[in-house]
């Protein structure tokens, strides 16, 4: 058993770094090859906090755990909202101006009741999956395009484009550029495997559903650089990044990871994803949007009261999941 834990604690490690050398590898190439700042850091930057989820999501559903996969898109989403922003925002106040944060809070509850609707029958189809996919695509095209045209004749004022432009590393040397992206390219597959098959072990162990590893340890596990990128951001005084990241990474985890469960291995799921861990995700998410759409003068400012809610609803969740194993 100890051997398993190592094993999944050097997993997530290495699934978390190789994660960051292959966005520092792409990002670097990109931008030799002419790409713009600005782009790299609303696609690249962006995505690439979501993909140690969805590197898991696709190994484990390949593997034949898609309860797994769906349990880290759904806690994945509690975690970075409930944890995540509840820590962020103790740590420091947030008071976000930007407009595509706004835009993309209602968005995100939208997408979050999508998803609640497409595990309420208790069954993931391919379609389904599909759905999602297609909607992530769409997603990444509308934002970038609103971007674009925003920043046809002048720089964007937008907070958050300007922080996540300033976010992009300088490029390095081309070989340098791909030997990061290729050391990605490798270990996040190899890692994430080794993340699934030590979870699967632990969780056959102490006898517990695929879905509970999923929404708990691989869940937090993947959710580090959300933490670690918001903890960054508000060092910084970009209050806008720090929730920025967060809604995004929900936006990828839905679109993105939680599609991938449906278009790989689709069937039926754990019955207690669509009527306790789904709507949970909804209700946290609908917490955001009444928390933020408290304004003054313009700013949605999270507090370290609202932090300290949010962070409250993460530990109602634990009691909620661990009392119930029995049942799992």
């Amino acid at each position: 058993m100890l051997e398993q834990v190592f094993i999944l604690v050097v997993a997530l490690v290495a699934l978390v770094w190789s994660a960051d050398k292959f966005v520092f590898g792409a990002s670097s190439l990109a931008r030799n090859l002419g790409v713009s700042p600005m782009i790299i850091g609303l696609t690249i930057v962006a995505m690439g906090s979501s993909a140690p989820e969805m590197m898991t999501a696709a190994t484990a559903s390949l593997q034949g755990s898609p309860d797994l996969a769906v349990g880290n898109a759904i806690g994945s989403n509690i975690t970075n909202i409930a944890l995540v922003l509840g820590i962020t925002a103790l740590l420091q106040p947030l008071s976000v101006s930007s407009q595509t944060v706004k835009r993309e809070i209602p968005l995100i509850l939208i997408i979050s009741a999508f998803a609640y609707w497409i595990l309420l029958d208790q069954h993931f189809s391919f379609l389904e999956g599909v759905e999602l996919m297609i909607g992530f695509f769409i997603y990444i095209i509308a934002l970038l395009v609103i971007t674009l045209r925003r920043t046809k004749d002048k720089p964007s004022d937008d907070p958050l484009v300007i922080e996540a432009e300033q976010e992009v590393a300088e490029a390095v040397d081309m070989k340098l550029s791909i030997m990061w992206l290729v050391v990605g390219v490798i270990i996040l597959p190899i890692s994430a495997n080794y993340l699934v098959d030590s979870s699967v072990f632990i969780a056959k162990t102490f006898g517990v559903s695929d879905l509970v590893i999923g929404l708990t340890i691989v869940a937090i596990g993947t959710s580090l650089p959300e933490l670690a990128a918001s903890i960054m951001s508000i060092l910084k005084k970009e209050d806008d990044l720090a929730l920025g990241n967060i809604i995004g990474s929900n936006i990828f985890n839905i679109l993105a990871v939680l599609s991938l469960a449906g278009v790989i291995a689709p069937g039926n799921i754990n019955a207690l994803a669509s009527t306790r861990d789904a709507p949970y995700m909804l209700g946290v998410t609908l917490l955001l949007f009444v928390l933020c759409f408290s304004r003054k003068f313009g700013y949605f400012r999270i507090t370290r009261a609202k932090g300290a809610l949010l962070l409250l609803s993460f530990v109602a969740y634990q009691f909620l999941l661990f009392g119930q194993l029995n049942n799992n």
